[in-house]
């Protein structure tokens, strides 16, 4: 039930006459997360299941999965104005310059319609020479979108894809009720802090985000930032998430890492497929192996910060391994795309459905000289505009892999 309200207690005084309706934040609002976790200032999304995070006490993966990718607010309204009020986690690095705030991305009708920022909120200073961290809490802060057309429509609020936020309360100056579910096929994606946005202008702009968009489906976003690791509690979420079309890209994060050698990565892989497979049997299911990242093409991880340029602000990478690794079996992008290839060759074979895509045909070696990767591990807002129509392109193409996608 809507609540009605005329003040909104802190509000701008040009704000207090408009006539609010309180929405309650319920499940049917939300898109693109697979959990709400009830928290004291409201609702938190993960986009990982609750036994999925109870399996892995990893610092990365708990803020990468609680960063809301893909997360949005979905109703149909004809309300003129609409407020939310979160609580969102802002990451500051000792000895950098402080990031700018997270983006809300508003689209009415599937169209750009707005943006907002939010202030406040809590603090999370981390130290990445000694890996400590510490959170100062702060205020909840607010979104606000006036200006929207007089009539009914679609409303989208994408929250942002780098930001943990915490969902408070929804206001609009007219009711509002849930976008019927079922119009559009599901994707699902699974991959790296390339999927989830890094570096990305905003959470509808990510790669998956706008290949979502260019292909008229409705997008789960699984990029995991670090996390992309083979996990098999990351497999069981795939398995169990209705979708018609899938797609894991892998590689880049278990480089990072140096988590596994290459005699563990063929059959990590089949036991990532064959999960994912007993909870959709026949669906599109897209292998993607990385895209092109200079450092680690024949260089082994792990990854190194350089922090030579932290003070302004420029955090970059460098490979720590060498190269002379891989014949003990370390693993770099270019044996990864070795082996997926030939892994995926053999299980098409008996799976008509599952595909092969080289990364480097979303970002190759012509790409790199153009737009270089600014930290040497991540796109810009270019480039991820670029994958992302490129993606859409050979994905959803007449003949590409997920025009037959049919749930299963």
């Amino acid at each position: 039930m809507n609540d009605r309200h005329d003040d909104v207690p802190g509000a701008p005084a040009a704000d207090r006459a408009t006539d609010w309706i309180t929405i309650p934040l319920t499940a049917d609002l939300l898109r693109g997360a697979l959990d709400l976790e009830r928290t004291e200032h409201g609702i938190l999304p993960h986009r990982l299941p609750a036994r999925a995070r109870a399996q892995c006490a990893d610092g990365q993966l708990s803020m990468a999965e609680a960063q809301p990718s893909g997360v949005r607010l979905a109703f149909r309204t004809r309300a003129t104005a609409v407020e939310l009020d979160t609580l969102p986690t802002k990451m500051v690095y000792q000895g950098a310059p402080p990031r700018p705030d997270g983006v809300y991305d508003l689209l009415v009708d599937g169209r750009a319609a707005g943006q907002a920022t939010v202030t406040g909120g809590d603090v999370l200073t981390v130290d990445m020479t000694t890996g400590s961290a510490e959170t100062r809490p702060g205020p909840v802060g607010t979104a606000r979108f006036p200006g929207l057309p007089d009539r009914v429509k679609d409303v989208e609020i994408w929250l942002p894809h780098n930001e943990i936020t915490q969902l408070v309360a929804l206001r609009a100056d007219a009711p509002v009720e849930p976008v019927p579910a079922g119009g559009r096929k599901v994707w699902l994606h699974h991959g790296s802090s390339i999927s989830q946005g890094s570096n990305a202008a905003s959470p509808s702009t990510t790669w998956p985000a706008l290949a979502a968009s260019l292909g008229g489906v409705e997008l789960i976003n699984l990029g995991l930032g670090g996390s992309a690791l083979l996990d098999p509690f990351t497999a069981r979420a795939l398995r169990d998430t209705p979708a018609d079309m899938i797609s894991v890209k892998i590689g880049i994060n278990l480089v990072n890492t140096d988590l596994m050698r290459l005699r563990a990565f063929g059959p990590a892989v089949h036991g990532f497929l064959d999960t994912i497979r007993e909870g959709h049997p026949t669906a599109p299911l897209l292998v993607v192996s990385p895209v092109l990242c200079p450092i680690h093409e024949d260089t082994p991880g792990p990854s190194a910060p350089d922090f030579s340029g932290l003070g302004e602000g420029k955090l970059r990478f460098r490979a720590a391994g060498d190269p002379a690794e891989r014949a003990a079996g370390k693993l770099t992008l270019n044996v990864i795309r070795d082996e997926l290839a030939r892994l995926v060759s053999r299980r098409a074979a008996d799976d008509p459905n599952l595909h092969y895509l080289d990364g480097r045909e979303l970002y190759g070696e012509a790409d790199s000289a153009e737009l270089p990767l600014p930290d040497r591990l991540h796109p810009d807002a270019v480039t991820h505009r670029r994958i992302g129509e490129r993606f859409a392109a050979l994905a959803f193409a007449a003949d590409g892999p997920f025009t037959t996608a049919g749930r299963g």
